[in-house]
């Protein structure tokens, strides 16, 4: 199909495309107070004003329903399910479309354009959803596996349950931020010297700081304690997709993972970019997931082949010197398990779901190094060095260091559909005196 044209002026290259229409929270100088808004081009649409100054007369559907976009998040938008996502989405494009139906809404309304477009360069994002729970599964299985051979050997790099089920723990929600929010260095115990034979650790900044390139599904749709969402339901249980950066404390982790997994190396924060974009619009960029070979369970089995997307991901790295280094190019379908899969698992035991609640990929990785998606596998756990511009170099991330990641869906320039940045900037460890 051919892109969609706006009478709106939408920058060639944009990732906020008309094909798009992600949301998101803003404030704004003018209100402080967060809302809901949508992207389009380099602006934003404050949903609240634009239906206050009646932006949704044509559409009777969210009439009832217009007060969640005054709320300071998405939950309640997103609890009214998927049917309603796709009318919003639709009826926006619709406005904003070249030859729109409805050119007094927005398209002449000089007044409303005014009071409701906001240049992105202007406005603050929020945290999009009041995030319940978190969890974090593991279904990038290049990162698996090249981990697995840098600790345990090729033999057994993948443990024997990989293939079987999404392998995941709970995260910690509440030190989840929207991006550009910066990141603090963690202290914790850290095992200086793995071969001694006395292990006693040392309290110590993180020495070892690492990124994880994700992505990240909100859920818009709960279910009974006790009841399974079935894997045929699962998709209508999801409303939109960001950037993760789940950061990484991996000499923390080294010392306490065993036996009950990630705890304070993974609790200090975890960055998601400001923009969700909903399933509907990623849905022409399903590809099929990495091949699985294995027979998965039934209550895994998806109907469609195609489960995961064709998102072209990309992490850049800036020094506190300014130079700025592409460290990964890689793409999200170097998954072999997909969203939907992951909620099924997750509920398999009936364990409550709650719109706002946060699954995240897992590190998406390629096969070669400058397609990893972690530090851990392309310093091979600090045994090299990583060049950077300018001659530096990295094993893991210094203070000051500035990851900004990327991703965006299609080649049409004129039709991308992109999550803009996930952008966090390492600050120092906080001094303790102990």
């Amino acid at each position: 199909m051919p892109p969609l044209r706006s009478w709106f002026n939408i920058p060639r290259g944009s990732h906020f495309s008309l094909a798009n229409i992600p949301f998101g929270i803003i404030s704004t100088p003018s209100s402080k107070t967060p809302r809901v808004a949508v992207a389009i081009g380099d602006h934003a649409l404050d949903l609240e004003v634009f239906a206050a100054n009646n932006g949704f007369s044509a559409l009777s559907t969210i009439q009832p329903h217009q007060a969640v976009f005054s709320q300071a998040s998405l939950n309640d938008f997103a609890a009214l399910g998927r049917p309603i996502h796709s009318v919003v989405r639709k009826y926006i494009q619709s406005i904003f479309v070249q030859d729109t139906p409805y050119p007094e809404v927005l398209q002449t309304n000089a007044a409303l354009q005014k009071q409701a477009l906001f240049p992105l360069k202007e406005i603050k994002t929020h945290l999009p959803f009041r995030i319940g729970d978190y969890t974090d599964f593991f279904a990038g299985m290049n990162h698996a596996y090249t981990c697995g051979v840098l600790f345990r050997g090729p033999t057994t790099a993948l443990q024997p349950n990989y293939k079987h089920l999404p392998v995941g723990y709970h995260g910690r929600a509440s030190s989840v931020v929207v991006s550009g929010t910066p990141i603090r260095r963690p202290n914790g115990q850290i095992l200086q010297n793995p071969s001694a034979e006395r292990k006693v650790p040392v309290f110590s900044p993180c020495k070892k700081l690492d990124i994880e390139l994700e992505l990240g599904a909100f859920v818009c749709k709960s279910n009974p304690q006790g009841e399974p969402v079935p894997i045929g339901e699962a998709e209508e249980s999801l409303f939109g997709v960001v950037l993760m950066n789940d950061w990484s404390a991996r000499d923390i982790q080294a010392w306490e993972y065993v036996p009950l997994g990630p705890f304070n190396a993974k609790n200090f924060g975890t960055s998601i970019s400001a923009w969700v974009v909903l399933a509907e619009a990623l849905e022409p960029f399903k590809t099929k997931a990495m091949e699985n070979d294995e027979q998965v369970l039934p209550y895994l089995q998806e109907k469609e082949e195609k489960s995961v997307y064709d998102i072209k991901l990309q992490v850049d790295l800036k020094t506190r010197s300014g130079a700025s280094s592409t460290m990964t190019k890689t793409n999200a379908k170097n998954l072999v398990w997909s969203f939907p899969q992951m909620l099924a698992h997750h509920t398999i035991t009936g364990c409550p779901m709650q719109p706002g609640d946060l699954l995240g990929s897992g590190t998406i990785s390629g096969t070669t190094s400058s397609e990893m998606g972690s530090l851990l596998e392309q310093s091979e756990n600090g045994k090299i060095s990583v060049k950077l511009s300018g001659g530096e170099e990295r094993k893991f991330l210094e203070d000051g260091d500035e990851v900004r990641i990327s991703g965006v869906c299609g080649s049409d320039e004129e039709a991308l559909v992109g999550f803009g940045e996930c952008v966090g900037r390492i600050e120092p460890a906080h001094e303790l005196k102990l």
